[in-house]
């Protein structure tokens, strides 16, 4: 019988003041098919809704992603009640543009949030993104960032900029038009 071989890797637990990072975990499904089910979620990312299946697949893409680079997307819970609010992170996704960014923009790692919407104003992805690129920066040595965004997502665009980021490029990603932001470290 084969040998069962486990992650030698361990997602990170990040502690702010009012949040808990963590990893995902199969009991996360749930919670992460919902949030990823919302249109209000999904209006600016892809336009529809994720499937029960589609959100499984991201879970395990998670965890290769924290195997294979060593960084990569957390839960986001409130520390206080333990609520599931979002999920944020770090990851390089080798995404194909439909013009190809410059160096160094090309080579630098995206960092990703998103919020359920009852959790969305009140700060915690400003907190969370801070703390995924502070992580970054402090264990990784990351040197700086991307991001992109819906240019009509207005509220993520503020959440990029009180994170240091500002407008580098506007390209697009599989037809749609997008806003790539840079911060430096």
């Amino acid at each position: 019988m084969p040998t069962l071989v486990r992650s030698a890797v361990s997602v990170p637990v990040i502690e702010t003041e009012r949040l808990r990072l963590r990893g995902h975990v199969p009991d996360d499904l749930d919670a992460c098919t919902a949030l990823w089910a919302h249109l209000e979620v999904r209006r600016h990312i892809g336009g529809r809704p994720f499937t029960r299946e589609e959100c499984w697949a991201r879970l395990l893409r998670y965890a290769g992603h924290w195997d294979f680079l060593g960084f990569g997307c957390w839960l986001i819970e409130e520390r206080a009640t333990g609520a599931f609010v979002g999920e944020a992170g770090v990851w390089d996704y080798r995404r194909e543009f439909d013009l190809p960014l410059p160096a160094p923009l090309s080579t630098l790692p995206e960092v990703g949030w998103v919020l359920a919407p009852e959790h969305q104003g009140k700060g915690y992805a400003t907190e969370a993104v801070q703390s995924a690129m502070d992580w970054g920066r402090t264990m990784r040595r990351m040197t700086g960032f991307t991001c992109i965004i819906a240019p009509e997502n207005l509220p993520s665009m503020r959440v990029a900029e009180r994170c240091g980021f500002h407008e580098a490029l506007r390209t697009s990603y599989k037809g749609n038009e997008t806003v790539v932001f840079h911060a430096a470290s």
